[in-house]
């Protein structure tokens, strides 16, 4: 089990490593805990997406300084697992996708960075746009818009699970 638990970790831990500066500020512990959560199966609750954890980091007294929150959508190929950084304000610190099953070429471009940076800084109420994305709206990937939207509902979900009260 020690075997399996440290190969899980050091797994989850180069991913964390990924996420730059998009977790600015938390500890490790608040971003690999939600990756192991969803690769273990805890029980999940159930709103746009399917939530795998919220994991808050606070300072000394007690003030939320941000959440990582991961969840599951339905995509077009099947379940997307998103792990999503919210800060106190609501707003999103960073996107990762964990998982999917996704359309090489079309859908599977959700995980390229230039799709997922789209959503840093949006706050609740993200929505795709197929055109050019007004203020709290992203571009939808080309030939993907299922994708591209459920990515953000599971950002959605995740802003609202970190408690993001900022409507914009």
């Amino acid at each position: 089990m020690n075997v399996l638990f440290t190969i899980v970790v050091t797994f989850f831990a180069g991913m964390g490593a990924g996420l730059g500066t998009g977790f600015a500020g938390m500890s490790a512990a608040a971003v690999i805990s939600p990756m192991l959560i969803a690769f273990l199966g805890m029980a999940t609750i159930y709103a746009e997406a399917t939530l795998a954890q919220e994991t808050r980091t606070v300072d000394k007294d007690g003030n939320v300084l941000g959440s990582v929150v991961v969840n599951v959508a339905k995509g077009y190929g099947g379940d997307i697992s998103v792990m999503t950084g919210v800060d106190k304000d609501g707003k999103v610190t960073g996107v990762n996708i964990l998982s999917h099953s996704e359309t090489a070429g079309l859908g599977a471009n959700a995980v390229k960075e230039s799709f997922r940076d789209q959503f840093v800084g949006l706050v609740k109420g993200i929505t795709v746009s197929k055109d050019k994305p007004g203020e709290n709206s992203i571009d939808a990937l080309t030939g993907a818009t299922v994708t591209s939207r459920a990515v953000t509902k599971a950002v959605n979900a995740a802003i609202e699970a970190a408690g993001g009260e900022n409507d914009g």
